[in-house]
């Protein structure tokens, strides 16, 4: 019998932690953090959850790509975000989808828009379901019949690889591994690799501009794609396949980011490469994060590109067993498939040298600290399943902002949101961490942790979260770097576009779209009739 994902929060049923894992857990967490319950509670189990009744009626010809029972309604309810979690775990399910169909080839896909426009549901793409920002949950509003959530993971081949011009042909419900894993029987990689690598998928990856493990140069998705197929409620939309153009208003580019609202992506070309076989890398101290700071903005601009360039602040340093608490730490690497990368790694670290840095030795084959932090890095997703059972808080947000306003920024956002996190939750912290780096300027991400009032979780979540928002864009910076919007950023990222593109979005939607039904909510709210008796 195949593996099946947990219903309700990160990776699979198997994986599960016994209750007395869980409370070994609990109290080990309880000891570093300083608070949270030793006596976890437990999910709602899928038998004891009670959905509403499916409102739409799935016609013969579909009969054999759509489910309407509870497991499969309740996995496609939400998303992976804290608040998803915590609403799947106490089984509060309030809007699920009523069908889940799982196309095998795109002319179902486009047989499932038909029969969704014609019966007036709304109709959510779905990928990993690994969305952290409300982008793939089934709370469209009045006026739609239904909702329809396409699962797209069947398509999950990778049709073809051009070796000539380092590029492949892949479907988009192809999941991290399995596209790694056909690609390299050709010896390459597409080399993006999101903390959610193991269970989200290239369409995914598209729709939300997702953004890879690798600090500088080809590390976001944009930078990878050469080319788009999707569906759309008004006919196939597919760009020409090309290393670059300058033909008008890219069609890829409105694609990348659409987040579902303009079309069903259902397959790419993609830019690939060899494999790396060289690296080197080692884990840099720094007497505090300012001090790293200085030393990573001149990396960013000195044209060594490093793959890693992660400046960690010393508490989550110390959180995850990287280091010791009494300095940032900044995990830097270098790789390549085609020559050594020493010397690279050598000018980097005079580089860091000039500015305190200082390292007990250099690797080709991982520091300890940087694999430490690594390690911790994939396995949050789990762990963040354990903290929901103990009332421990622990989400995330991220945003980018030029160097010449960072200083500002971050002393701005990290006071607002800890002053936050103290007055809604008594006590706990935030701790802060570069993923990515430009010569403009850096990705900073930031995490919080604190202890919370079983039932009383999401309020509080909700209050810290618009308290960060808002310090966010006060202070300069972006809602989202490479989260997404979904529905949980739609009122800052409406601030923070320009008018007059929000209105030449909703007209490419209107044109597209005409019946409002794709992903409803998420980047702007269609404007559609009620759907028909």
């Amino acid at each position: 019998m195949p593996r099946r994902l947990k219903h309700w929060g990160w990776g699979y049923e198997d994986e599960q932690l016994t209750l007395d894992q869980t409370r070994a857990a609990a109290a080990a967490i309880t000891d570093r953090l300083g608070f949270g319950t030793e006596e976890p509670d437990r999910p709602v189990p899928l038998a004891s959850v009670s959905l509403p009744r499916s409102r739409l009626k799935v016609p013969p010809s579909l009969a054999g790509i759509c489910w309407t029972d509870d497991y499969e309604r309740c996995l496609h309810a939400y998303g992976r975000s804290y608040a998803d979690i915590v609403r799947a775990f106490r089984g509060r399910f309030e809007h699920p989808p009523d069908v889940v169909a799982r196309p095998r080839s795109g002319r179902e896909v486009a047989d499932v828009l038909e029969w969704a426009t014609s019966a007036g549901a709304a109709v959510i793409p779905f990928g990993g379901g690994t969305s952290v920002v409300g982008g793939v949950e089934p709370r469209v509003g009045d006026g739609y019949a239904g909702v329809v959530t396409v699962d797209l993971k069947a398509l999950d081949r990778v049709l073809e690889v051009d070796s000539r011009s380092l590029s492949a042909r892949i479907q988009a419900g192809a999941t991290g591994p399995a596209l790694e894993q056909q690609l390299g029987h050709a010896g390459l990689t597409l080399r993006h690799f999101p903390q959610s690598f193991e269970l989200s998928t290239l369409g995914g990856w598209i729709a939300t501009r997702a953004g890879g493990h690798f600090a500088t140069l080809y590390t976001h998705i944009d930078d990878l794609v050469e080319s788009i197929r999707a569906l759309t409620p008004s006919g196939a939309w597919e760009s020409r396949r090309l290393p670059g153009s300058g033909a008008g208003v890219s069609a890829d580019r409105l694609l990348l980011g659409s987040e579902g609202t303009l079309g069903i992506i259902t397959e790419a070309w993609v830019r690939v490469r060899p494999r790396p076989t060289h690296r080197a890398s080692a884990g840099v101290r720094f007497e505090d994060f300012g001090a790293g700071t200085a030393a990573v903005r001149a990396l960013s601009q000195s044209g060594l590109y490093p793959s890693n360039c992660r400046l960690i602040d010393a508490r989550e340093a110390e959180l995850t067993g990287a280091a010791d608490g009494s300095h940032a730490l900044l995990v830097l690497g270098f790789e390549s498939a085609h020559h050594e990368v020493g010397k690279w790694l050598e000018l980097a670290l005079a580089c860091c040298k000039d500015h305190g840095g200082s390292w007990d030795g250099a690797s080709d084959r991982g520091d300890q600290p940087g694999s430490r932090w690594r390690e911790s890095f994939l396995r949050a997703p789990y762990l963040r399943d354990t903290f929901v059972a103990i009332d421990v808080l622990s989400e995330t947000f991220e945003s980018a902002v030029t160097w010449d306003r960072f200083e500002q920024f971050h002393e701005s956002v990290l006071a607002k949101t800890t002053e936050a996190v103290r007055e809604v939750c008594g006590q706990g912290f935030v701790t802060s961490r570069f993923t990515h780096i430009y010569p403009d300027g850096p990705a900073p991400y930031y995490t919080v942790l604190a202890p919370v009032r079983r039932g009383a979780e999401l309020a509080q979540w909700t209050e810290i979260k618009r308290a960060a928002s808002e310090a966010v864009l006060d202070a300069g910076g972006t809602i989202t770097h490479h989260h997404a919007v979904g529905r949980d950023h739609r009122p800052w990222y409406d601030r923070q576009r320009p008018d007059p593109f929000a209105r030449a979005l909703r007209a490419a939607k209107a044109e597209l779209d005409p019946a409002g039904i794709l992903n409803p909510g998420v980047l702007i709210d269609p404007q559609r009739s009620a759907p028909p008796e």
